[in-house]
């Protein structure tokens, strides 16, 4: 099984908060469960303490194989979720590994 971790800080000059697009980005993936072979889990957690070093929401997502993880990137609906994301964050940090 491979755990896939993702970080985002979200742009501050938007009209939306970071906590909305935060907030969003959780539902849109979330709603993603059960709809793509080979995911088997996926949760997002929305920051609820800002600091210097601090992240705006975290994705922690499973899948069956390397396979899955990577064609669950180009599924067209995830491509939907991850282009919201491309328009709206600062940063991104990532870390993929066995279970």
């Amino acid at each position: 099984m491979i755990r896939h971790v993702v970080m985002w800080k979200f742009r501050r000059d938007l009209e939306e908060t970071p906590q909305q697009v935060a907030l969003q980005m959780k539902s849109r993936l979330e709603a993603l469960k059960g709809k793509i072979d080979g995911l088997l889990a996926i949760e997002v957690g929305v920051n609820i303490k800002e600091t210097a070093s601090s992240y705006d929401a975290v994705l922690t997502a499973d899948f069956t194989s390397f396979e899955a993880m990577e064609a669950y990137k180009v599924n067209p609906l995830h491509v939907v979720v991850s282009d919201y994301c491309k328009e709206r964050r600062l940063e991104r940090v990532d870390v993929d590994y066995e279970v």
